[in-house]
């Protein structure tokens, strides 16, 4: 299947994924560069591809901040500072 998170590994977690990016493009009133991919993203292809496609990128976000031992930056200048 493609356009979709990954069916390997726990279901949970695609759900709590998929969640998140849901939160983040319909609750959270502070603006982020990942918001306005996944904004961008629902105007061109759809809420519902956007928020798959943003659950993914998250889980790939989070693999990496796990991995690397990092905090997630909201902002251009944050991550220059770092």
């Amino acid at each position: 299947m493609t356009g979709a998170v990954s069916c390997v590994g726990d279901t949970k977690v695609r759900t709590a994924l998929y969640e998140a990016a849901n939160i983040l493009l319909s609750r959270v009133k502070r603006f982020s560069a990942l918001k306005r991919w996944g904004m961008g993203l629902a105007k061109r292809r759809g809420l519902k591809r956007a928020k798959v496609a943003l659950a993914r990128k998250v889980g790939v976000i989070m693999h990496r901040m796990w991995i690397d031992g990092t905090e997630f930056r909201w902002t251009a200048a944050e991550r220059a500072a770092a």
